[in-house]
C-alpha cells in the first residue's frame, strides 16, 4: 500500500511538474495592466496579451487613443477604437497590443520617449516581433501616429492613422511637430514616410478633424511615389471613423503581412 501510495504521489508530481513546464495557453486573450518609471514618474498602461502561446515572436501593435481617453485611471483607452474591437476578437485576435494613456490635457507629441518605452517593455515581455511592429491611433491618437512614424519611423513596419492630420488651427498643440517648421509639412512628411506601408482612414463627415488633412497625406504621398499608400474614405461617417476602419477584414490581412526588413529594403 505505501508503495502504491508512494507511486501516486509521484505520478501527480511529475504531472503537475510537466504542467507548470509547458507553456500557457489561455483560452482567449487578455488585459493586463503594466507601469514603468521614467524619469522619476510612474507611468501605467495597459497590454493585450493574445491567448495561447506560438513558436517565435509575435506581432505587436501600439495604439495611441483619442483625446477623450486621456487621464490616470489606466482604463479609459481601452474603451474607445481599437480596445473594443480587440476584446470582442479576444479568442482569435493574434497581437499583443499596447495601450499607453495620455495624462490629462497632454498630447502625444510631448510623450514619445514614454510610449516608446512602454512599447519595448511590452516587446521584451511578452515575446514580441520588432519586425512585425505597428502604429495606430484615432483623432488624437492618428495625429500620434504621424509623430511617432516621423519621430522614430524605422521601428513600424506599418502605420494606420484614422481621423488624424499634421496641422490643428483651432488646437495648435495637437501638431505635429516633427514637421512644424515645414514650409509644406505634408510633402516633407511625405518624403520622409514614402517607404513605410500606410493604410490611412477618415469619415468624409468629420466635424472635429477635416477630412482634407488624409486627402492631403494621402495624395502627398502619392506624389511622394510611396511603395504602399492606401486611403478609405467612409462616405457616412463623421469623426467616429474608428469602429469601420478596425472592422474591415482586409486590414488585418494587410497589417500581418508588413515586415519591417522589406521597408527597409525599399527605401
Amino acid at each position: 500500500m505505501r508503495l502504491r501510495s508512494l507511486g501516486a504521489v509521484l505520478l501527480v508530481t511529475i504531472v503537475l511538474a510537466a504542467c507548470a513546464s509547458s507553456p500557457r495557453r489561455a483560452a482567449q486573450g487578455e488585459f493586463v495592466e503594466r507601469e514603468l518609471q521614467l524619469d522619476g514618474r510612474t507611468h501605467r498602461y495597459q497590454v493585450f496579451v493574445p491567448a495561447g502561446s506560438e513558436d517565435g515572436k509575435r506581432p505587436v501593435i501600439l495604439f495611441l487613443h483619442g483625446s477623450g481617453e486621456r487621464g490616470d485611471d489606466n482604463r479609459s483607452q481601452l474603451a474607445v477604437g481599437l480596445g473594443p474591437h480587440v476584446r470582442a476578437h479576444a479568442a482569435d485576435f493574434p497581437a499583443i497590443v499596447v495601450f499607453p494613456q495620455a495624462p490629462a490635457d497632454s498630447e502625444w507629441n510631448q510623450l514619445v520617449d514614454v510610449t516608446l518605452a512602454q512599447l519595448d517593455a511590452a516587446t521584451r515581455e511578452f515575446g514580441g516581433d520588432p519586425d512585425r511592429t505597428y502604429l495606430t491611433g484615432l483623432s488624437m491618437g492618428g495625429y500620434g501616429v504621424w509623430e511617432l512614424a516621423l519621430q522614430q519611423g524605422y521601428r513600424f513596419a506599418a502605420l494606420v492613422p484614422v481621423c488624424g492630420g499634421l496641422v490643428h488651427p483651432r488646437r495648435p498643440s495637437m501638431a505635429v511637430a516633427a514637421v512644424a517648421g515645414e514650409a509644406d509639412p505634408y510633402t516633407a512628411a511625405a518624403q520622409r514616410l514614402r517607404g513605410t506601408p500606410v493604410w490611412i482612414f477618415h469619415g468624409a463627415r468629420d466635424a472635429s478633424v477635416p477630412v482634407d488633412y488624409s486627402r492631403r497625406l494621402h495624395a502627398a504621398l502619392q506624389a511622394a511615389g510611396a511603395r504602399d499608400a492606401r486611403y478609405t474614405e467612409f462616405p457616412e461617417a463623421d469623426h467616429n471613423s474608428w469602429d469601420p476602419a478596425y472592422a474591415v477584414p482586409e486590414l488585418w490581412d494587410w497589417l500581418f503581412a508588413q515586415r519591417q526588413a522589406n521597408a527597409f529594403r525599399q527605401q
